[in-house]
């Protein structure tokens, strides 16, 4: 199973993922390439250190990833034929033209969906004082963290947790979920979406 990663950011989340796979805990899916939005962000330098093909692609100011874009990102992924494509940290809106031409795409959201979807998911469930919150691994559709749910994790926030230590604890979270569900993937224990 063939895997082309997004992201934006530090890239702690594509770091599980390709800590996973050098550990042979992935079963069958191999990391093929990882793209940024982010010149020299984080989630490159993980795709060098682990000798894993790892490229920029501009894809303008807008919030979404838009059309004049769009094209660009397409035809660098393709010559890959990822069977999957992970979004971890990816901070643009994907939408038709991508969805369609990729059509098995998960994204891992730090929160549990369907409450506090969009940005700033951890902040929200602090301030609200939920007693649980977590990470989610949902597949990917035309709305804003929408998809049907694969997997869930549950995080507990404790009176004395501060924002800070709940964001670790959402990341350590998100670290091991989403290695697991590329693992079920790869081995058939998920069913991918019909």
């Amino acid at each position: 199973m063939k895997i082309v990663i997004l992201g934006s950011g530090n890239g702690s989340n594509a770091h599980a993922i390709l800590k996973s796979f050098s550990e042979n805990l992935l079963g069958q899916a191999v990391v093929k390439g990882i793209f940024s939005d982010v010149e020299n962000s984080g989630i490159l330098k993980y795709a060098e250190k682990y000798g894993v093909l790892g490229e920029y692609i501009c894809a303008g100011e807008s919030a979404f990833l838009k059309e004049s874009y769009e094209n660009d990102w397409i035809n660098k992924i393709k010559p890959l034929a990822p069977d999957i494509i992970v979004l971890a940290g990816f901070m643009r809106i994907i939408k038709g033209k991508f969805i369609s031409e990729f059509n098995n795409i998960i994204n891992l959201h730090p929160s549990l969906l369907p409450s506090f979807p969009g940005l700033n998911s951890i902040q929200q469930a602090y301030e609200k004082k939920v007693k649980i919150t977590g990470c989610t691994v949902h597949w990917v559709n035309e709305k804003i963290d929408d998809g049907e749910i694969i997997a869930q994790a549950p995080v507990r926030i404790m009176k004395d947790d501060s924002l800070s230590l709940l964001t670790k604890k959402i990341h350590a979270a998100e670290h091991m979920i989403l290695p697991s569900v590329i693992r079920g993937l790869s081995n058939g224990e998920i069913e991918f979406p019909r």
